[in-house]
């Protein structure tokens, strides 16, 4: 189980199709609008949550899902990247605590800026 004592993060490098066997997840009324590779896995933003997996071990068998519910989210700030550090920063204040979001230079942060907030404001 997280420590969320300390600030969770994952970064997602690219984004990718929305991988079919996440409809095996999702609740009534719940649609997948996006989905980032990460480092071993996939994070996939829907229209009610992020769902973010995170495969363990050396074989990667074992694995933790994360769901973050839009409406947990009590603020969050934005961070484009600059000249020398092109990555940028979602960084997300929840009731449970914090988390942050490290995008590579191949996300583009203000369409999921904006998909975020559509669903959080």
């Amino acid at each position: 189980m997280a420590d969320l004592s300390s600030t969770l993060a994952w970064t997602f490098t690219q984004e990718v199709d929305i991988p079919e066997e996440i409809q095996d997840l999702l609740v009534s009324g719940e649609e997948a609008k996006l989905a980032y590779k990460t480092i071993r896995d996939v994070a996939v933003i829907t229209n009610k949550r992020l769902i973010i997996s995170d495969k363990q071990g050396i074989t990667g068998k074992k694995m933790e899902m994360y769901t973050i519910p839009f409406e947990s989210i009590i603020m969050y700030s934005s961070e484009n990247g600059g000249t020398f550090d092109l990555n940028s920063e979602l960084e997300f204040w929840t009731k449970a605590g914090k988390f942050k979001l490290n995008l590579n230079k191949k996300v583009d942060i203000r369409k999921l800026d904006k998909l975020i907030a559509q669903y959080i404001l």
